[in-house]
């Protein structure tokens, strides 16, 4: 009997995530519309939103995944364009329709070439499968167009411009964005991680694209004012880390990213009405800026701390892993080393004992998070390399653009991150010659300046 739903333990996970956050933004919705003349409006395409994205998580058949992928993406752009006279949403609707439909021409082909291959349109049979069998050129294909399928979801670079100035819609767009639905990329690959394991070139494509995606928002993220807009920037590092944990096989640790960063960034955007509070207390706060011998103290802790738990349960199957892990906890302990006083050694010790509670709820989480998850493709050890070489540079290049901004090749930096790398205007300009659009034409040579933030 032909199964059209399934559910797994994975997709419960992804299920109540949706089913939370749905509901939260839900709630922040009608609250925040309330006297709006368009609420009706607003409400049911957000319910038709998260429909479609429930529809694409149960799915079992080819067919009727690719038309809720549909779904999702046709009924997003009707919240972009809840406010159609805002030119900057016109222009990240024209440009995320193109996008879209582009993504589900190539998941079409990528469905049409394993159905044609295998014979059959059942997704769990079909992946088990492409699990038995020997690899053949037809399913390396189709890795591939899963690859770039999730590139575009995910808004990696150079593709990314529709979700910056997706700011430009009601804040629980934004928090639905996301905190959701660019996370269905990440989610289509674990859903199909026997196509992606069965290509190792796939892998590594997207290990590159993603991992240069992360290097290059992440460094720009520095540089924004704008709160929405810095968190836009956020979202597209954050997309190419997950998607890079899936190219290097580490998947629980993907769906652990990919749930910590849904609830993050849901917060963050429905919470950056008080972004100015936060800012002053910023600025009240003490500015020590932290010296060598802070810096080796906090790395020297970190570093023993994630060696105890590791020898204790096992958390480090990755350098590059390991590396984002050991940076993470040395920014922890940092504030504790920095500040002066008589009571460093208490701070230290308080913020040594949270820390090491940290490591073991990420052990806990992590180490329970793999039986949701398919097993992944092998770690090579010179993907693994590169990852880490990439981080390596991120952290080293944050803490120059914070540091030593009145160097000068650390200025000039800063000046190509403020705009952008200026990938958004040749996507911009190639958009509009692809699909021409008279109005959005006139706003980029009138009004309009890509790199440019604005409120």
């Amino acid at each position: 009997m032909l199964s059209l739903l399934l559910v797994t333990p994975l997709k419960l996970v992804l299920l109540a995530l949706v089913a939370l956050l749905g509901g939260v933004i839900w709630r922040y919705s009608a609250t925040a519309f309330a006297g709006e003349a368009d609420k009706h409006r607003f409400l049911s395409s957000l319910l038709l939103t998260l429909s479609a994205v429930l529809l694409v998580l149960v799915s079992n058949h080819l067919l009727l995944f690719w038309l809720a992928w549909v779904a999702v993406s046709l009924s997003l752009g009707r919240l972009i364009l809840f406010y159609p006279h805002r030119p900057r949403a016109q222009l990240a609707a024209h440009k995320k329709m193109l996008l879209a439909r582009f993504s589900e021409l190539l998941l079409g082909g990528a469905f049409l070439l394993l159905f044609f291959h295998y014979q059959t349109a059942q997704i769990d049979q079909l992946m088990f499968q492409v699990s038995q069998q020997p690899h053949t050129l037809t399913v390396s294909i189709a890795a591939f167009m899963l690859v770039g399928v999730a590139i575009i979801k995910c808004a990696q670079l150079p593709l990314h411009g529709w979700l910056i100035q997706v700011v430009e819609a009601p804040t629980p767009v934004s928090a639905l964005l996301h905190a959701g639905i660019v996370n269905l990329g990440g989610i289509l690959l674990m859903l199909f991680a026997p196509v992606l394991a069965a290509s190792p070139s796939a892998s590594l494509a997207l290990l590159v694209i993603a991992g240069i995606s992360t290097l290059v928002a992440g460094l720009v993220s520095l540089t924004r004012v704008s709160i929405k807009v810095k968190l836009a920037w956020s979202t597209v590092a954050q997309m190419g880390l997950m998607l890079v944990e899936i190219a290097l096989g580490l998947y629980e640790l993907a769906l652990l990213h990919l749930l910590a960063h849904s609830f993050y960034k849901a917060f963050s955007f429905l919470n950056s009405g008080n972004g100015v509070n936060h800012w002053l207390a910023t600025q009240l706060a003490d500015a020590s800026v932290p010296r060598r011998c802070h810096w080796l103290a906090a790395m020297a802790t970190a570093a023993g701390l994630i060696v105890a738990v590791h020898l204790g349960v096992g958390i480090l199957n990755s350098l590059a892993a390991g590396w984002l892990l050991w940076m993470a906890m040395t920014m922890l302990l940092l504030p504790a080393f920095t500040r002066p006083g008589a009571a460093r050694p208490t701070r230290v010790l308080l913020s040594s004992t949270f820390a090491l509670g940290l490591l073991g709820l990420y052990a806990a989480i992590k180490h329970s998070l793999i039986v949701f998850v398919a097993g992944g493709n092998a770690t090579y050890l010179f993907a693994d390399a590169f990852a880490l070489v990439l981080f390596i540079a991120l952290f080293a290049l944050s803490l120059a653009v914070q540091y030593w901004p009145h160097k000068a090749w650390v200025n000039r930096l800063f000046i190509w991150l403020n705009a952008g790398a200026y990938l958004d205007e040749w996507a911009t300009r190639l958009t509009l010659k692809w699909w021409p659009s008279a109005s959005l034409i006139q706003l980029q040579t009138t009004q309009w300046q890509p790199h440019k933030e604005t409120r």
